[in-house]
């Protein structure tokens, strides 16, 4: 193994050892000792790979959007109409016996408040990066109009920010309430929203 082969091994190890963590305790909750402890990193090779703390979790959301948006465009490019894709999509935020659904594991859901006046590039990372599932969420709704298998909409990017929103704020309610009904509910009214039959929204 090269040593850049390495060198990225021990850079995603500090990144998923500290989003596993970040997830649980938030990024103010999470000290440096408590990543480099989990990752088995030294500090001296921590700031090899980091310049700062919110350098790192700079890094550590670039990472999570770029995963995230990958798994979305495979769904995208996957069989099925857009009808099906929306409604898998929405099928993934829920938790299965099989593994947990996005919900349980959203950096924005977990960091949106905290970091938005805590760090602007950290903000501004998951902001770019809500907004690029918007783009695809959006064309999911045009393509589906297209074809039928989605209700068409006047202005279907700013229907798929509300839609977005509608499902951020079902998660959160969500994890005060313990309980995926929340969830539940937004999948049905979305369900309900999207639907090639009815009066146009």
């Amino acid at each position: 193994m090269t040593d850049a082969k390495k060198s990225d091994q021990t850079r995603q190890r500090i990144l998923d050892s500290g989003r596993a963590l970040v997830l649980q305790h938030g990024f103010s909750g999470v000290g440096l000792a408590r990543i480099l402890a989990e990752s088995g990193v030294p500090k001296g090779s921590f700031y090899y790979y980091f310049a700062s703390k919110e350098a790192f979790g700079t890094a550590m959301l670039a990472d999570y959007v770029e995963g995230y948006l990958n798994r979305v465009d495979a769904l995208i490019a996957g069989p099925g109409d857009a009808g099906a894709k929306l409604e898998n999509f929405w099928d993934a935020w829920l938790s299965h016996s099989t593994a947990p659904g996005i919900a349980s594991a959203c950096l924005v859901v977990k960091l949106g408040s905290e970091i938005a006046d805590l760090s602007d590039p950290m903000r501004e990372t998951l902001d770019r990066g809500v907004d690029a599932l918007v783009t695809r969420l959006a064309s999911l709704l045009r393509e589906g109009a297209k074809e039928g298998s989605v209700r068409p909409f006047i202005d279907p990017d700013a229907t798929a920010r509300m839609l977005y929103a509608k499902w951020l704020g079902a998660a959160v309610l969500a994890k005060l309430a313990q309980s995926d009904a929340p969830l539940r509910m937004a999948r049905a009214e979305t369900t309900s929203q999207l639907s090639p039959t009815g009066d146009q929204f």
